[in-house]
C-alpha cells in the first residue's frame, strides 16, 4: 500500500512551513486492522472469506492522508511542489517494494520449478513499473490464464492502483484550487468520487474479475477519504456521537470481513460497507481526545502492527506462496499446516520488522536521495532498471531450460512403458505409478500447443466477439473426399487434440479443431465460467457451429467440454443431467444425421480438486502419494450420463478412466510421467500416449 495507508504517518517537512499534523491513533489503528485482516484472509481464506476488504480500508485511509496533506500545503504556500510530493512518495515506498521484488526474483529461481519463472519475472516488472493491476485485469478475462497459479508479486496490483493514483490526484486538486469557492472543490471531488462509484457499480455487474483491479473502479474509495479531509475537521461530531460513528465504523468493516466471499459482487455497490466503516472511524477520531476503543487501538501491539503494516504487506504474500516449495511437508489435503501458517506469520513480522527498521525509516530522510528531488528520482530509475534486469535475466534462464525440456521429451516418447502405454494390454511394465521422469510443466507440455503444421485459425469460424475459434489442419495428400473430422469444445476437448491429431496424419484425415474456453457444446441456457450471468456468446458460438459441422459431412466427430462444472440454467428446476441431455441430443442428431459417428469424450478425472495442483512437484519421490480414490476423482459427470443415455446408435461414448485409474485410485504419475499439466488439463505428453487407446476404443486404425 501506499505513503498515506501502511507507512508512518503523513508528516509534512517543516521547511514548508505547514504546521505539524497531529498523529492519529487510530488511523495506524486502522492500518493495523487492514493488514491483519488481508494477511488473514490469504492464510486462512476459509475462516476470513471477506478479508480481502482490508484493501478498501488502506485505499480511504490513504485519500484521507494523501489529501490532507496536500490541502495544507496549498493553503499554506499557494501551490503543490510536485516534484517533492512524488519524490517523498518515492523514498517512503520503492525502497522496500524493490527490496521484496529482489527476493522473489531470487527465491523464485532457488524454490520453484522453472516453469514458474516467466510469469513471476513477468509480473515483478509489471510490479516494478506500477501496472501490475492493469496486466492482473487482463489475465482475469483471459481462459488460458484461469488455471495459473498466482505469481509470488500478485499483491503489487494494490500499490500499483494506489500509485496510480497519487499521479493524477495532486494534478485536480491543484485545478480544483484554482476555484476560489470551498464548496465547489468539495462538490468537484464529490463529482470525481460519484463517477468512479457509479462506473465500479456497472462495471462490477458487466466484468467482476476485471473490476477488481482497474483503477478508475477504486477512485471513488480514494475520494471518500479527501472529502473527510476537506471537511472533517471543519464539522466534528458531539463527543458521544464521534464514539459511536468510530465503534460503527469498526464493526462495518468486521462485518463485511467476515460475511463477504468470493462469490460476492466487489467492488461494486458492496464495498460501501468497508469504505464506510473505514470513514466512520477516521470522522468520529477528527475530535481530539481519548475514545471509547483507546484502550485497544492505542495499545502497543496495535500500534507497532499498523506501523510495520506497509512491510507486513509487501512480505507476507510471497512467503505463503513459497512455503509449499521451501518446505514440502507443509501441505496436508492440499493445504498449509497450521504450524506452517504460524510460521509463516511470524517470519512475516520479523521481515516487516527489519525492512521498517534498517530499509524503509533509514532510506527515507538518507541524506544522499534527500537532498534534492532529482537524486531520489535517479535512484528510482536505477532501482527500477536493476529489478527489471534481474527478472529478465530469470526470463533468459527460463528459456534455455524450455529448450532443453523440449529436447527431453522428445527422447523420451518411444517405448511401450511410456505414460498411459504402461497400463495398455500385454505390456508388462514394472512399477507404472512411481516416479515420473520430469514433474516441471512447462511449454513442452502445454495441451494447447498447436502443430506446427496448422495453419492459423479460419476467420469463417468465430466466436460472436470476433474471436477464431477454429483451425484446419489438412492431411489428406490431396484426396478428392478426404475423411473429414471435427474436435469441438472447450479447453477439456483442446487437451485431447494431441492425440487425435497423432492419428489424423496416420490415417489422412482432414481435421478441424475448434473451441471456446469455458463454453460447454450443447443447446443448453448456459451460465458464464464464472456462474455469474447466461453467456451470450457461447450459446451463440455452439448454435451456428453445430450448424457448420453439420455441412461439411463429417465422418466423425470428436467432442468433449468441461460440463462438471460449465453450469446448465434454464429456469425450469430441472437437474443438469437433464438440461444436458436435451442440449446435447438436438446437436448430436444434427451430426448423425449428416452421417458422422459422434465419439463423446468422458473428461479425465479431475485433479486440481482434489489433490493439491503441485503435489507431483512437491513429491517427486513418491507420487502415489498424491493417489486419490477412483469415485471421489472421477465423480458423475452430466456429458458422460448423455451419451450413455443415448439412443442413437452412432453416438458412442470413449471413456477411457482406466488410463488414469485402476479399480481403487486414480493416479497423478503414470508410466514415469505426469498426468497433469495444471489443476484440470492433461499433459501433452500424457495425452499423446493415448493415442493408441483412443484408437483401440473408437475401432480405429492406429
Amino acid at each position: 500500500m501506499g505513503t498515506g495507508t501502511l507507512s508512518g504517518p503523513v508528516r509534512p517537512s517543516q521547511s514548508s512551513g505547514e504546521r505539524r499534523p497531529a498523529f492519529r491513533p487510530d488511523i495506524q489503528a486502522l492500518r493495523a486492522v487492514a493488514v491483519g485482516l488481508v494477511v488473514l484472509n490469504h492464510l486462512w481464506p476459509s475462516r476470513l472469506t471477506g478479508g480481502y476488504v482490508g484493501v478498501d480500508v488502506f485505499f480511504v485511509i490513504s485519500g484521507f492522508l494523501i489529501t490532507s496533506h496536500l490541502v495544507r500545503e496549498v493553503a499554506s504556500t499557494g501551490r503543490i511542489r510536485l516534484a517533492k510530493f512524488y519524490a517523498r512518495r518515492v523514498r517512503r515506498l520503492l525502497p522496500a517494494a524493490f527490496l521484496v521484488l529482489a527476493f522473489i526474483i531470487v527465491a523464485a529461481y532457488f524454490l520453484m520449478p522453472y516453469p514458474r519463472w516467466e510469469s513471476n519475472a513477468q509480473e515483478v516488472i509489471a510490479s516494478a513499473l506500477y501496472w501490475e493491476n492493469w496486466l492482473l485485469a487482463a489475465h482475469s478475462v483471459d481462459y488460458s490464464h484461469f488455471t495459473q497459479s498466482a505469481s509470488l508479486s500478485q499483491h503489487y496490483w494494490s500499490l500499483s492502483v494506489e500509485e496510480q493514483f497519487y499521479l493524477f490526484w495532486p494534478l485536480l486538486l491543484l485545478l480544483l484550487f484554482k476555484i476560489r469557492a470551498r464548496r465547489a472543490r468539495i462538490a468537484g471531488v464529490a463529482i470525481v468520487g460519484a463517477a468512479s462509484l457509479g462506473f465500479s457499480i456497472w462495471f462490477t455487474d458487466v466484468s467482476k474479475s476485471q473490476a477488481y483491479f482497474v483503477t478508475p473502479v477504486r477512485v471513488w474509495e480514494f475520494a471518500l477519504g479527501a472529502l473527510l479531509a476537506f471537511g472533517g475537521a471543519k464539522y466534528l461530531l458531539p463527543k458521544i456521537a464521534a464514539n459511536v460513528a468510530a465503534l460503527a465504523g469498526f464493526a462495518a468493516i468486521a462485518v463485511a470481513a467476515i460475511l463477504f466471499d468470493d462469490q460476492t459482487a466487489f467492488p461494486g455497490a458492496t464495498a460501501l460497507l468497508p469504505a464506510v466503516g473505514t470513514a466512520l472511524v477516521i470522522f468520529g477520531g477528527s475530535r481530539e481526545g481519548r475514545q471509547w476503543h483507546t484502550p485497544l487501538s492505542s495499545s502497543p501491539p496495535v500500534q507497532w502492527l499498523g506501523n510495520v503494516s506497509y512491510s507486513l504487506y509487501l512480505w507476507h504474500w510471497p512467503l505463503i506462496m513459497l512455503a509449499p516449495f521451501a518446505f514440502p511437508g507443509a501441505l496436508v489435503a492440499g493445504m498449509l499446516t497450521w504450524q506452517v501458517k504460524a510460521g509463516i506469520v511470524a517470519a512475516s513480522l520479523i521481515a516487516a520488522h527489519a525492512s521498517k527498521r534498517l530499509v524503509e525509516d533509514p532510506l527515507r530522510t538518507w541524506r544522499p536521495l534527500s537532498r534534492t528531488a532529482g537524486a531520489t528520482f535517479a535512484a528510482m530509475a536505477a532501482g527500477m532498471l536493476v529489478v527489471c534486469a534481474a527478472a529478465g535475466g530469470l526470463t533468459w534462464t527460463y528459456e534455455r531450460h524450455v529448450d532443453q525440456a523440449a529436447r527431453d521429451l522428445a527422447a523420451e516418447m518411444t517405448g511401450p512403458c511410456h505414460g498411459a502405454r504402461a497400463l495398455m494390454a500385454g505390456n508388462a511394465c514394472a512399477d507404472p505409478f512411481g516416479p515420473a521422469r520430469s514433474v516441471e510443466m512447462g511449454p513442452a507440455n502445454r495441451y494447447y500447443t498447436a502443430p506446427a503444421d496448422c495453419p492459423p485459425p479460419l476467420s469463417q469460424y468465430s466466436a460472436s466477439d470476433g474471436t477464431k475459434t477454429t483451425t484446419k489442419c489438412d492431411f489428406s495428400q490431396g484426396a478428392a473426399n478426404p475423411t473429414v473430422v471435427w474436435l469441438v469444445g472447450d479447453s477439456h476437448a483442446q487437451q485431447w487434440q494431441g492425440p487425435l491429431l497423432s492419428l489424423a496424419r496416420k490415417n489422412h484425415w482432414l481435421m478441424y479443431t475448434s473451441y471456446l474456453g469455458g463454453c460447454p457444446f450443447a443447446g443448453i441456457q448456459a451460465l458464464n465460467y464464472h456462474g455469474t450471468a447466461l453467456d451470450r456468446r457461447c450459446m451463440a458460438w455452439t448454435k451456428q457451429m453445430a450448424g457448420d459441422i453439420a455441412k461439411t459431412r463429417p465422418t466423425y466427430v470428436f467432442t468433449s467440454f468441461y460440463s462438471r462444472h460449465e453450469r446448465a440454467e434454464d429456469h425450469s428446476g430441472r437437474s443438469q443431467a437433464e438440461q444436458y441431455q436435451d442440449g446435447l441430443n438436438s446437436y448430436w442428431a444434427q451430426w448423425t444425421s449428416a452421417g458422422a459417428t459422434v465419439f463423446v469424450m468422458a473428461d479425465p478425472p479431475l485433479n486440481g480438486l482434489v489433490r493439491a495442483t503441485d503435489c507431483v512437484v512437491l513429491n517427486p519421490d513418491d507420487p502415489q502419494q498424491c493417489a486419490v480414490a477412483r469415485s471421489v476423482a472421477q465423480p458423475a459427470d452430466p456429458l458422460t450420463a448423455a451419451a450413455k443415455a443415448s439412443t442413437d446408435p452412432k453416438v458412442r461414448l470413449l471413456d477411457l478412466t482406466d488410463y488414469f485409474c485402476d479399480r481403487q485410485r486414480c493416479y497423478a504419475v503414470i508410466g514415469k510421467v505426469s498426468v497433469y499439466y495444471d489443476a484440470d488439463h492433461m499433459n501433452l505428453d500424457y495425452s499423446l500416449s493415448l493415442d493408441q487407446g483412443i484408437a483401440a476404443a473408437a475401432g480405429l486404425p492406429a
